[in-house]
């Protein structure tokens, strides 16, 4: 049953009516946004940089054309696009999330960076951009928090233009069973605490390890973008499956 139809969806372990949800995890990343950078390199020990890097490496983006980063939160993928596409290109850096956006806008221009890129608060659901209009679309950590994934998956497909692709880069299941078993004492035991001590709000933390356990595993989201209509969908397990990155195109 796709997600649209369902009165009532998951917030981490807890059952929510559908309608909450959103307000719910606007509240997590309003609380997290300010130290969202250095817990991202605390939580991954600095690995989420390589998952990032291998994403830019799929992407087979090229001079002058036009990316979209969804739930770009702070904007690393924005800022690799930006200095690749150019200043005849187009990045669009786009989160539900306003706490996000503005810290990602304000990270990216005391880079120098910004002559090339848009910002827009958007609802990965309900995409306000026209059809056939990206060569790109990445979302990565982001998809999980959707409400409605099946609903927002056919709202990236509508607006890719024909040959462009798709990326999602999400946690997903580790491969073997040590890592999986490391993982979740790692999820649940330190993470929290963690959240406790740099960002002073474990609840938001445990939320985002229990969102991860909740979200489609490698095979089953591969199926997902297969019925939103993309076409030679795959994906690649990084870190032992820790995170995946699925790639699909429209044709």
């Amino acid at each position: 049953m796709s997600e649209q139809h369902k009165s009532t969806t998951h917030f981490g372990y807890k059952t929510v009516d559908a309608t909450e949800k959103e307000q719910m995890v606007a509240g997590v990343f309003h609380s997290v946004a300010a130290k969202y950078d250095v817990m991202n390199d605390l939580m991954s020990f600095g690995i989420h940089r390589l998952w990032k890097r291998f994403t830019i490496d799929c992407s087979g983006i090229r001079k002058g054309q036009k990316v979209l980063d969804l739930a770009g939160g702070t904007g690393d993928l924005t800022a690799k696009f930006s200095r690749i596409v150019g200043e005849t290109g187009q990045v669009v850096l786009a989160d539900i999330n306003d706490s996000m956006l503005k810290v990602g806008r304000d990270k990216l221009r005391n880079k120098g960076l910004g002559s090339n890129i848009a910002y827009v608060q958007a609802n990965a659901e309900a995409l306000p951009f026209p059809d056939n209009h990206f060569d790109l679309i990445t979302i990565a950590f982001g998809l999980r928090n959707v409400t409605d994934k099946d609903k927002a998956l056919a709202s990236m497909q509508r607006v890719l233009k024909p040959g462009g692709r798709l990326l999602v880069l999400e946690f997903s299941r580790p491969q073997h069973e040590i890592m999986s078993k490391l993982y979740d004492f790692y999820s649940f035991n330190i993470l929290p605490k963690m959240g406790a001590m740099v960002a002073q709000d474990s609840e938001s933390y445990r939320y985002l390890a229990e969102s991860i356990r909740m979200h489609p595993d490698q095979e089953t989201l591969k199926s997902m973008m297969e019925q939103a209509g993309l076409e030679q969908v795959e994906y690649f397990n990084l870190t032992d499956g820790v995170v995946a990155l699925h790639r699909g195109f429209k044709f």
